[in-house]
C-alpha cells in the first residue's frame, strides 16, 4: 500500500468528498526535480483524481499502474486500467480527471512540466488556478474572487 500526503485542498465547499479519497507522493520533488514534476497518486474507491481541468501551458502523462479507472473527458468516458498510458497537451481545454468507481484502491503515475504561467481551469466548477492582481498564484473564482484557504485536517 501506498502512503503519502493528501492532495491540496482549498475548501470542503469547493471540493467534493470524492476528492478527499485520494494521496499524492510528490516523487519528483522528493528528488529534487525542477523542471517537470513527478507523482504517485492512489485514489480511494468512490474517489476522484480531482475535479476535471485543463492546463494551458502545462503538458501531463498519465500511467496507470493499479487499479481501473474511468477517465472522464470532454469526448466523454472510457475505462482504462492498468499499462494505459494517457497524454494532456496543454492548450487544448480538454477537461480531464480520473473516478475510481471499484471498490479497490487504484494507482497511477502522473508527470507534467513546470512551465511558468500555467493555468489551470476546472469547466464544471467556478474555479480556476492562476496567478491573481498581485501575481500570486492562487485558487480563485472564475470572476477573479479569491477562494479562501481551508485549515487542514
Amino acid at each position: 500500500m501506498i502512503g503519502g500526503n493528501r492532495g491540496h485542498r482549498i475548501s470542503k465547499t469547493a471540493a467534493s468528498k470524492a476528492q478527499m479519497l485520494l494521496y499524492t507522493r510528490r516523487l519528483g520533488d522528493h528528488a529534487g526535480l525542477k523542471n517537470y514534476g513527478v507523482n504517485l497518486v492512489r485514489v480511494l474507491p468512490d474517489g476522484q483524481s480531482s475535479a476535471r481541468h485543463t492546463h494551458s501551458k502545462q503538458d501531463e502523462f498519465v500511467y496507470v499502474l493499479e487499479g481501473e479507472f474511468v477517465l472522464v473527458t470532454d469526448a466523454g468516458r472510457e475505462t482504462v486500467g492498468p499499462g494505459t498510458c494517457i497524454g494532456f497537451p496543454a492548450g487544448t481545454g480538454d477537461g480531464h480527471h480520473f473516478l475510481n468507481l471499484t471498490q479497490k484502491d487504484a494507482i497511477f503515475l502522473v508527470i507534467g512540466d513546470r512551465t511558468a504561467g500555467d493555468e489551470v481551469t476546472y469547466p464544471d466548477i467556478d474555479l480556476e488556478l492562476k496567478a491573481g492582481p498581485d501575481g500570486v498564484r492562487g485558487f480563485h473564482r472564475k470572476d477573479g474572487t479569491p477562494y479562501p484557504r481551508a485549515a487542514r485536517d
